[in-house]
C-alpha cells in the first residue's frame, strides 16, 4: 500500500534511533510487568526528593556540560555520537539509583518519566515538525530589517494562538529562506528563539506548556491574556526595536544585499497541512478540556488516560497523514530532513532522565536540599515575594523543564487556582512570566529552542554554541527581565 510504504521509507532513515526505541520498549515491558511488584510501592512510588543529596543532580549537570562543550572541543565526535553520550548520562543516573536507592523505585521513576512526559513530548514535536515541513512558501522574500521584524511580530502573535512550538515550526523555514542571501543571519535566528519560541506564547494556555498546566489546574483561559499582556507587550516591543537596530546595522555592513530573484510566483505549497496543524492544536486542547476517568493502567500506579491516549494516537495519525499526502518534491524544496527531530529526541531523552532527581528535589520543597531557594519566595511575615518567584521560576526554567518548574512554584504559592487568581494575582503572574519568558535563556529552556537551532544549522546557519547563546541571552534578555521585575513585580 503506498500510504505505508511511503511512511516506512521515511522511517528507515530514523534507524539510528533504534537504541532509544529498544530502550523505550524495554522500559514499557518492565512497566507492564507485575513481577517487579511496583504496585505495592504506593500511590506515587517515584524517587522521593527529600531523601536525595544534591550530588544526584551531577548527571544532569554533566549532560548540560556535554551539550555545551562537546560541540566546541570535539565537534566530529559529538555529531556522530551525541545519542550515545545522552544515553550514557542517563545510565549514570539510573544504574546508581537502582543500586543505592531501590531498583523498583528507580525503574518506576524511569517508566513514569518516559511514558507520561518524554513520549508525549516527542510525539507532539514529531507531528508539528513533520506537518510544518510539508508547508512551503513559494517565491523569494528579501530578508530586510523591516521584513524580518514583521515576520518576528507575526510569529510572536501566532505563538499564543498555536503554541510556541507550532509557530516556530511553521515560520522558521520561510524565515531562514528569506535570509539565505544574508551574510549575517545568526542574530535573526536568536531573536526568533527569543520571541517566537518563547515570549510570544505567554498570552493563552495554548502558548506554552507551563500555562497549559495552569489551565488544567483551574486558571481560567483568558486570565493569562488579561494579566500578562503588559509584560509581554513590553518585551516584544523592546526586542523588536533592538533587533531592528542590530539587523539594520549588519544589513548596511553587508552593503544592502539584494534577494536572489525567483521566477516563482508567491504562494503556498502543501497548504492543506494548515488543517493538520489545526488538528494538532485541537487535540492538545481537547486533552486538557476532556480529562477522562478511564485509563490504561501501566505498572499499577501509572494511569495513561484515554484523553491522553486519544491525543497521542491522533498526533501519530496526523504524522502518518502528512507524510502520505505531501508530495516528496515539496519537502525536498523545503530542505526537509529528519535529522533535527532525531537530534532532539536523543538529546532530550538524556535531559528528561537525568532531570528526574533535580525535579524530585524541587518538589520536596522545604524538605529538600534546595530548601534555601524555596525559602526565598516568602518573607518574614509569610507573604509571597513576587520578584523572587519571577527570578527563581525563570532561572530554573532556563535549564530544567519549565512545565514542572512552574508547577513546583504554583504549588509553593498555595496550589489553589481560584485563590491565586483572586488573592495574589501578581504572584501567579510572576510565576507564569518567569516560566515562559526565561525559557528563552538557553537552548534547552523550551522545546522549540533546540529544534529551531537544529533546523537552522541544517540550513547552513552557524548557530552559537551553548555558551555563545547564553552570551546573547545574558546580554539582551537579562537586562530586560531586570526592568520587568522592577516595573511589574517589585
Amino acid at each position: 500500500m503506498p500510504f505505508f510504504s511511503l511512511f516506512f521509507s521515511h522511517l528507515k532513515r530514523l534507524r539510528g534511533s533504534s537504541l532509544f526505541l529498544a530502550l523505550f520498549l524495554l522500559v514499557l515491558i518492565l512497566g507492564l510487568s507485575e513481577s517487579l511488584g511496583a504496585s505495592e510501592l504506593g500511590a506515587d512510588p517515584r524517587i522521593e526528593g527529600q531523601k536525595l543529596s544534591i550530588f544526584w543532580v551531577l548527571p544532569f549537570v554533566a549532560m548540560l556540560l556535554s551539550i555545551a562543550l562537546f560541540p566546541l572541543l570535539a565537534s566530529h565526535f559529538w555529531e556522530r555520537h551525541y545519542g550515545k553520550v545522552s544515553f550514557f548520562w542517563a545510565l549514570v543516573f539510573i544504574i546508581p539509583a537502582s543500586l543505592l536507592i531501590n531498583f523498583q523505585t528507580a525503574a518506576y521513576s524511569l517508566v513514569h518519566t518516559v511514558i507520561e512526559e518524554y513520549v508525549p513530548f516527542i510525539i507532539l514535536l514529531l507531528a508539528l515538525f513533520a506537518i510544518s515541513g510539508g508547508i512551503r512558501l513559494k517565491g523569494s522574500l528579501n530578508g530586510t530589517p523591516t521584513l524580518n521584524s514583521i515576520l518576528l511580530l507575526i510569529g510572536s502573535i501566532l505563538a499564543s494562538l498555536m503554541g510556541t512550538t507550532g509557530a516556530s515550526m511553521l515560520l522558521i523555514r520561510p524565515f531562514l529562506a528569506a535570509n539565505t542571501h544574508r551574510r549575517y543571519r545568526v542574530h535573526t535566528v536568536v531573536f526568533f528563539i527569543f520571541l517566537v519560541s518563547n515570549i510570544g506564547g505567554s498570552l493563552t494556555p495554548l502558548g506554552d506548556p507551563p500555562l497549559f498546566l495552569g489551565f488544567l489546574k483551574g486558571v481560567t483561559f483568558f486570565w493569562t491574556a488579561s494579566h500578562l499582556w503588559c509584560q509581554t507587550l513590553f518585551l516584544i516591543v523592546a526586542l523588536l526595536i533592538i533587533h531592528f537596530f542590530i539587523d539594520s546595522y549588519l544589513f548596511k555592513k553587508e552593503g544592502r544585499p539584494s534577494s536572489p530573484s525567483s521566477s516563482e510566483k508567491f504562494g503556498l505549497e502543501g497548504a492543506y497541512n494548515f488543517f493538520l496543524l489545526l488538528g494538532v492544536v485541537g487535540l492538545v486542547l481537547l486533552s486538557g478540556l476532556w480529562r477522562s476517568e478511564g485509563y490504561v493502567s501501566i505498572w499499577g500506579s501509572i494511569h495513561y488516560l484515554f484523553s491522553d491516549l486519544t491525543r497521542d494516537a491522533g498526533l501519530i495519525f496526523l504524522t502518518f497523514l502528512t507524510v502520505a499526502i505531501t508530495p516528496k518534491a515539496v519537502r525536498i524544496a523545503n530542505h526537509f530532513n529528519w535529522e533535527p527531530i532525531k537530534e532532539v529526541a536523543k538529546i532530550f531523552f538524556g535531559i528528561f532522565v537525568t532531570m528526574i532527581p533535580a525535579i524530585a528535589i524541587l518538589r520536596a520543597g522545604q524538605a529538600g536540599e534546595l530548601k534555601c531557594l524555596i525559602g526565598l519566595v516568602t518573607d518574614a511575615e509569610g507573604l509571597p515575594v513576587d520578584v523572587a518567584y519571577f527570578w527563581l521560576t525563570g532561572a530554573l526554567s532556563s535549564f530544567l523543564d519549565n512545565a514542572p518548574t512552574y508547577l513546583v512554584f504554583f504549588n509553593t504559592a498555595g496550589g489553589e487556582a481560584q485563590s491565586l487568581m483572586s488573592q495574589i494575582p501578581r504572584t501567579l503572574a510572576a510565576i507564569s512570566c518567569g516560566a515562559v519568558f526565561m525559557g528563552a535563556n538557553s537552548y534547552i529552556g523550551n522545546a522549540p529552542n533546540f529544534m529551531v537551532r537544529s533546523i537552522s544549522q541544517s540550513r547552513g546557519v552557524k548557530m552559537p554554541s551553548f555558551f555563545g547563546y547564553l552570551l546573547w541571552s545574558c546580554g539582551i534578555l537579562i537586562p530586560l527581565f531586570v526592568i520587568v521585575s522592577f516595573i511589574f513585580f517589585r
